[in-house]
This record gives structure tokens, sequence and C-alpha cells, in this order.
């Protein structure tokens, strides 16, 4: 079994900013394969299903960002999954807009919903999706930023990058952190062969 929690913070208010891509991106994977969200007991909303023979949940925290750790471990207490099984999907402010970065384990590096994960879990030794929504200029106060709406052409301009992303969760749940990063590597370098694709991989 997989799980992908995708974060953000809950509230029609903050539908569409750029700490939210987490829950845009597991929006648009739940529409693509048409799963119903629903509320839980826990800290949660999820969707499930199956996934070329491979049961997987989708999990969006109810909790405020810098709580999502309190979702993940409601989940892990109640069902049998190994945190190598589990994806997390993030802003990162650090990364252009769309530009995709995948991770084994890491730290935190200074996203308040993984700092939370890993305190939660003791461990940091878990996969996750960084999705870029543009470096934070120098002037704007960092939480001001990340609550910031996209604006049209934002959000235009990364409708393909969520996508593949939506490709990258599927092969997540199909065959793990190794089944997805072949794709992401495949994927990259027919988008732009050669050059610096809007994608990269940490070890």
């Amino acid at each position: 079994m997989r799980v992908v929690f995708g974060l953000g913070n809950p509230g029609i208010k903050y539908r569409f900013t750029r700490h939210n891509i987490g829950f845009l991106i597991l929006d648009s994977f739940a529409e693509k394969h048409n799963l119903k969200s629903r509320t839980s007991k826990w800290d949660y909303m999820y969707s499930e299903g199956s996934l070329e023979l491979s049961d997987f949940f989708l999990i969006k925290p109810t909790t405020f960002m810098n709580l999502s750790g309190n979702a993940v471990a409601d989940f892990f207490s109640t069902y049998n999954c190994g945190i190598d099984d589990m994806l997390v999907i993030v802003d990162d402010v650090n990364l252009e807009l769309g530009k995709i970065r995948l991770r084994k384990s890491g730290s935190d590096g200074g996203h308040n919903g993984l700092k939370s994960i890993i305190y939660q879990l003791q461990s940091n030794e878990f996969p996750r999706l960084r999705f870029g929504v543009g470096k934070k200029p120098s002037a704007a106060e960092l939480a001001d930023y990340v609550l910031d709406k996209f604006d049209k052409e934002e959000l235009d301009s990364i409708t393909e990058n969520v996508k593949f992303s939506v490709e990258l969760v599927e092969k997540f749940i199909s065959g793990g952190y190794k089944s997805m990063s072949d794709h992401f590597s495949n994927k990259a370098k027919q988008i732009n062969p050669g050059q610096n694709a809007q994608a990269e991989e940490l070890p």
C-alpha cells in the first residue's frame, strides 16, 4: 500500500495559494481518476483507490501547515504502511516556478510542514516531491509570500508540470520511488533534451 500526503492549509481562502500546491496536485490526481474526497475522524481528508494492483490513499491534512505531522501520525497509527511507501508533496520557495525536485530523504529545508512530519515520525527517511512556487523576492516576508494566490498567468504556466506531477504520483503508487524517479528522468530528457529541464532529482 502507498500513501501520498499533499500539504496545504484547509479552507477556501487558501485555495490556489503557493503553500497549497500539494492540495492542488492531489485534487488533479483525484479528478483524473474520479476519486471522491471523504472526511475522517482524524486530522485529514482522504481518497482511496487502486492503481495497477497497488492500493493507495491520498491524504490532505485538515490542520494548518505547521501541524501537518498530526495527520501523518494519525494515519500510521491506523494503517500498516512503511514510511518509504509514503510520498509527501510540498511547495518550495527556493525553486523556480514549476520546477520539480525529487528527494528520497532529507532535511525539512525550512518547510514547516516537513518539519512537523519529521518530528512526528522521528525520521526524515521518506520520499518527497518539491514543487517550485517561485523564488521569494528578497523584500517579501516568507509567510505573506507563500499565502499569496497564484495569478492566472502563473497557474497557466504550471498546468503541464502539475499534470507531470500527477504522472509521478501514479508511478510512485504503482512502482515506488524508483519507478517515479525513472519516469522523472526519462520525461525530463524528453521535455528539454541536452539542457537543464525544469526538473531535478537529488540523491
